[in-house]
């Protein structure tokens, strides 16, 4: 039980710093950890609902933080905005895409962390163009060619997410493997001398 406590506070401080990651000026747009924060929780925190809030809980954080700069003249970036929590509900949605990884295995962390930045591609960038989130629609008319340019304005943030999905998913799960198996060693050195 110690082990899972000390390796549980492990990763919710990688988790934190993964978050606070996502405030750095002048990073690169849409090269952020929460999608892989989403895609971990759901894959190794056995508690649903706790599993939902930590991505979700991580966004807040750094929104939280750039409402702070922002407020403070510090960023051109609101941390706050309308229809905001149609951005919670699909970061919260994409820890479904890890829940079903039982066994973590390098192929299951790669295809998780291609499909949670394109299903929210889509899904988000649907939300944006559609007016859902108060932007309405950023002028985009509402035809099939509309929807198609809402999605061609958003491919730089695509191909940043993918990225930073990879990265941070192989940094966490990565982190993981290796606490859980140094931990053991360390037990198993603890019981035999």
């Amino acid at each position: 039980m110690k082990a899972d406590k000390a390796i549980g506070w492990s990763l919710v401080l990688l988790v934190v710093i993964a978050a606070f990651y996502r405030i750095i000026p002048d990073r690169t747009p849409g090269f952020a950890p929460q999608l892989a924060i989403a895609i971990f929780a759901g894959a190794i925190i056995k508690d649903r609902k706790l599993a939902i809030a930590i991505p979700v809980l991580s966004m807040f954080f750094s929104d939280m933080f750039y409402q702070i700069l922002y407020s403070s003249g510090l960023s051109s970036i609101p941390g706050f905005y309308e229809g905001q929590w149609q951005n919670y509900v699909l970061i919260g949605l994409m820890t479904l895409i890890g829940m079903p990884i039982k066994r973590i295995k390098l192929l299951n962390v790669l295809f998780a962390s291609l499909l949670a930045p394109t299903v929210y591609f889509i899904l988000s960038n649907f939300v944006l163009w559609a007016g859902w989130s108060g932007t309405r629609g950023l002028g985009r008319p509402k035809t099939w060619s509309g929807l198609m340019m809402c999605y061609q304005d958003a491919t730089p943030f695509f191909r940043a997410s993918v990225l930073a999905t990879l990265f941070f998913s192989l940094i966490l799960f990565g982190s993981h493997y290796l606490l859980k198996r140094n931990w053991n060693k360390a037990t198993q050195t603890a019981f035999v001398e």
